[in-house]
């Protein structure tokens, strides 16, 4: 139905919603890779031109989805595969990676929200060191390069009465990072892909667009610096498990549009889905291991 909108913050599953072969649509350039060996597949989405962006409903830029169906098992040998491609990912995404900067990495999200709480999660276990160099400088690491690396979780606006965005400009504003990092719970279109897939983007983020609470901004242009957005679906639109059960939309499905559903055990996933994001940043921002 024309009137029913499938809401989604995920550039996959915007591409699988047009209709037609991929090389039919001008300025959308799509790249596929699968490790076989460890269950992962790596879709990329360039969306080239302005046309493009329109008929993704997404802004131009380099779009990575990494989907690892295993994800929500409990396998650490497993998480550190995905954290090492995961980090190699992010490298090539990130601003001139081998040049030392200060980055600043934003966990956005409710802490009191599990489904919601990822990234202020990631954030409580990655390695800050901005106030170390600052103070004593590399040596106090035994390095002679590494980026500065810095962390923020804003809150949300029911708690602070202030857009996060605005709390974000008011820090770089202060100490002149480099590099945002964005780290962000995700909306996704297919229950297939919760808790098993992270999407990396260097078009910047929409917090809360996936479920139709539009806040302002992160981007190069509302930051002037350029930013990286990482992200992982943690609730599916009530309404498309409905529709997929059925094979179709009605009109009663409309109530179900505002509602979101997430996995019983989803604070466990978050968790672990917390450290794997945290273990691939940290390796990604080592300059040693580059």
């Amino acid at each position: 139905m024309s009137w029913f909108q499938v809401r989604t913050d995920l550039a996959l599953e915007a591409r699988e919603s047009i209709d037609g072969k991929e090389n039919e649509i001008h300025g959308i350039k799509v790249e596929e890779e699968f490790d076989e060996k460890n269950d992962i597949h790596i879709t990329t989405v360039i969306i080239e031109t302005k046309n493009g962006a329109k008929a993704m409903g997404k802004p131009m830029g380099t779009y990575v989805t990494l989907e690892a169906p295993a994800m929500i098992e409990p396998e650490d040998d497993y998480h550190q595969e995905i954290s090492d491609i995961l980090a190699k990912e992010i490298r090539k995404l990130l601003s001139d990676p081998d040049r030392e900067q200060s980055i600043l990495v934003v966990g956005l999200g409710n802490r009191d929200v599990t489904a919601d709480a990822l990234g202020p999660n990631v954030v409580d276990n990655l390695f800050i060191n901005r106030h170390i160099v600052m103070e004593y400088g590399k040596v106090a690491y035994n390095c002679s390069k590494m980026h500065m690396v810095s962390s923020l979780v804003p809150g949300v606006m029911a708690k602070t009465g202030m857009e996060s965005a605005e709390i974000i400009r008011g820090v770089i504003e202060q100490t002149s990072p480099d590099q945002v990092i964005v780290i962000d719970a995700l909306a996704a279109r297919s229950t297939k892909r919760l808790n098993r897939t992270i999407q990396i983007t260097n078009t910047g983020i929409h917090p809360g667009s996936g479920v139709g609470n539009h806040r302002n901004a992160l981007t190069r242009e509302s930051l002037n610096v350029p930013v990286l957005a990482i992200g992982v679906p943690t609730v599916v639109d009530a309404a498309t498990i409905v529709g997929d059960a059925v094979g179709e939309y009605p009109n009663s499905l409309s109530e179900l549009n505002n509602m979101y559903v997430t996995s019983k055990d989803v604070d466990f996933q978050v968790q672990q889905i917390s450290h794997i994001l945290c273990d691939a940043l940290n390796k990604a921002l080592d300059l040693t291991m580059a």
